[in-house]
This record gives structure tokens, sequence and C-alpha cells, in this order.
């Protein structure tokens, strides 16, 4: 393939890698990002999307290169990492964890493109984020080279951060008659984003607005089999060879939009114990700190996410144990792992509400810290990976040794 990067940008790669932080310095600057993530919340969430600022530090921190490949100025680093950036960035305000999550994951896709849009995306600007919206509704026409796309898609969160946009499709024109999923990358030159599209009652500032594309083309090099992310046999594998990008791509993915979960609930808890030490019912006279039920449902937010955190840990390093042994990851495993990722946004707001309700009026005024954090969470169990139900039957067929229902674990 060509190589469409000039002699400055590699050198200036290859400065930007010798630097890279350590792991520990880059979740450190997240968590030095808290107070004032805090801060601009209530902004972000008013003009919902993440300020220009917030992303330009983001990107100054390093933490949008922690899954980039090394070749265009990444660190390749353990999936752990990104997730722990997530988690802190989401305990100041969730809605930008979970922007994070979904732009900061994209790196890893993108690596798994042929190497020519690899190139395109960052052979000038290592710092170019890539949007997404996975639902399959786009319009294809096959063409010489490539595919003629339209559509209108929802939900491209970050999308006004970023000069190129992953979009999802079926081809129907296979030669074998079965439904070819897709992933089309475009420049931001072939679609309009719709702003004013995202109202929601939480995770207002995602910026998660509509995507319009009116007849683009998109070369055959552009796009990504989801049968290739499926088998772990994807082009980009050929030139960015580290282990890292033999995990699943499904399993980065649903993590992605699972993970700031944690943040958030963790923003709750941090709320719930403030609010607990100095809060006196007007009605009954009697003092939260001394209320044993409220201390029972801090306590078991704190145990049962803890635990929940601890399997996401340990999921990501069997995965990569796997990848670094070369050897598959079994299917049972995968579908499990999907489920668990699956059953966090549900399970972590309900812990939510168990704080919520004990804390009486006080707790229906946004003005409360933990208002945001808690409707957050309820928004966060309306994406696809986040229902559990798109994920049981998958774990019990499998264990019997058949074939999941689709793709995407």
């Amino acid at each position: 393939m060509k190589d469409m990067m000039g002699s400055k940008a590699r050198q200036a790669i290859a400065e930007i890698t010798v630097e890279a932080p350590t792991a520990e310095q880059l979740v450190d600057r997240a968590r030095a990002m808290i107070p004032v993530l805090k801060e601009r919340a209530r902004t972000c969430a008013l003009n919902g999307k993440v300020s220009d600022e917030t992303v330009a530090e983001m990107k100054a921190a390093g933490f949008f290169r922690i899954l980039q490949p090394k070749r265009y100025g990444g660190f390749e680093m353990h999936p752990n990492v990104f997730f722990a950036v997530q988690r802190a960035l989401a305990e100041g305000c969730m809605s930008t964890g979970w922007m994070y999550g979904v732009l900061g994951c994209h790196p890893y896709e993108m690596a798994l493109f042929h190497d020519e849009a690899q190139a395109e995306v960052w052979g000038d600007d290592p710092d170019m984020l890539v949007s997404s919206t996975y639902q399959p509704v786009g319009k294809l026409e096959k063409a010489e080279g490539g595919f003629y796309l339209s559509g209108r898609w929802g939900f491209s969160t970050g999308s006004t951060h970023c000069g190129w946009v992953l979009l999802g499709a079926i081809n129907f024109e296979t030669a074998d008659g079965k439904p070819d999923m897709r992933t089309f990358l475009l420049p931001r030159s072939d679609y309009q984003i719709i702003e004013g599209t995202w109202d929601t009652f939480g995770l207002q500032g995602t910026g998660s607005f509509d995507i319009v594309v009116d007849r683009a083309f998109i070369p055959e090099y552009r796009t990504h089999k989801a049968i290739d992310g499926f088998l772990c046999k994807n082009p980009g594998q050929e030139v960015n060879t580290a282990p890292l990008y033999r995990i699943p791509w499904a399993q980065l993915f649903t993590r992605s939009v699972s993970t700031a979960c944690f943040g958030g609930l963790r923003a709750a808890i941090n709320a719930a114990m403030e609010i607990m030490e100095s809060r006196v019912s007007t009605n009954t006279g009697k003092a939260s700190k001394d209320d044993p039920i409220l201390k029972a449902a801090i306590a078991r937010a704190i145990a049962e996410s803890d635990e929940m955190e601890r399997t996401h840990k340990a999921t990501f390093d069997e995965l990569i144990g796997y990848a670094e042994r070369g050897e598959e990851v079994p299917m049972e495993h995968r579908a499990l792992y999907a489920y668990q990722s699956s059953t966090v946004a549900r399970r972590l707001a309900a812990l939510a509400d168990d704080m919520v309700k004990l804390f009486g009026g006080r707790a229906i005024y946004m003005s409360s810290p933990l208002i945001q954090p808690w409707l957050d969470l309820h928004a966060a169990r309306a994406h696809v990976a986040n229902d559990p139900g798109n994920r049981s039957g998958d774990v019990i067929e499998t264990m019997l040794g058949h074939a999941p229902s689709f793709t995407f674990v």
C-alpha cells in the first residue's frame, strides 16, 4: 500500500512516541481533571456537548492515544489503562467520560482497518478524532472499487469534535447471499452533522447528534467487516502486530459504553456521603448520618460496584493473556464477558436509585450533586450494548457449544 505520510509527520510521531507517558501518569492526569470537569458539568449538559477546551485538554494529556498504534503516535497500552482514565473522567462528568469512551476506543478499530485508511486519518494529524454510529441503517449501492452510501444515523457521540465518522450498513449484494455487516469510514466533507437533535434527560452533554450522508463514495479499503472483527482477522493486523490488536473488537466497544457508569456511580456515592454528613430532615428532625438504611445503601453501592470493576479488570487481563499467547478466546468466554458488560449500567443505576430515594425532597432539585449522575446512569441503560436481553441467549448457547446469534461478541 502507498505511503501517505510525509517525513515531517513521521518525525513528529516518532518524537511523541519517545515521550509517551506511563500508565500511572495518564490515570493521575485524568484524576486531576475531576474537579474542573465537575465545575463544567452543568454547562456541558446545557450546551449539549463537551467543550472544545475540555477536548483540547484531553488531547494534550494523551488520553486519545492510549489504544492508538505506535506507528501513528499512539501508546498501544493495556485496555485497563484506557478504562481507568474513562472511569476517572466520568467521575467528574459522566457525559465527558461517555464521550471519551466512545471516541477513545475508535483508534483501536481504526488500527484494524487497511493501513491506507489509517494513513488518511492520522497521516497529517495523529490527534485526529473519529466519531461513530453503528446503527445498520445505511443504504448501499455497490460500485467499482467500493460503495455509495446514503442515510441518516442517530447517536454520533462527540461528532462535532471529529474529522471522520464510522457508519454502519449492511451489504446484501454478496456472492454467497449472506448479509455482510460493515463499518464505513467517511471524511468530514462527505457527511453533515445535524446539531440540535440530542435532547435527552441524561447524558445531555455527549453531543450525540444525527449524521446525514447523501450518496458518498467509500472505497473498499475504508470499510471494516464485522466478520473480520469477530474472527480477529483484520487487514490492519498486518501492520499493527502487537498482541493488543488481537483482542476481539466488540469486547473493547461494549465496555466503552458501560465503563463511564462506574465513574457516574462513584460521583453519586461521593455526593451521597457529602449530603449525609449534614442533612437533617425538616419534617422528622432525623439526621441522615444516623440512618442505618442509608448507610447500608451507600455501602452496597461501594461494594457491588467494586466487585463489577474487579471483574472488568480481570476480563481484560484474561483477554490480553489469550492475545499474548496467540490463542483464540473461547466463544463461551466472549459471550459471558459481553453479557457481564451489558448488565453494568442497569445494576449501577439501581444502586443509585437506592441512595436517591432516601434523601427526601432535597433529591428532586437539579442542584443536588446526586441528580445528574443518577439521570446519566439511567440514560446509559438505553444503549443497545447495555441491554442484557440481547446477550443472555448467547451465554447459554455458547456454553452448549452452539454459535452466538450475532458477531458482535
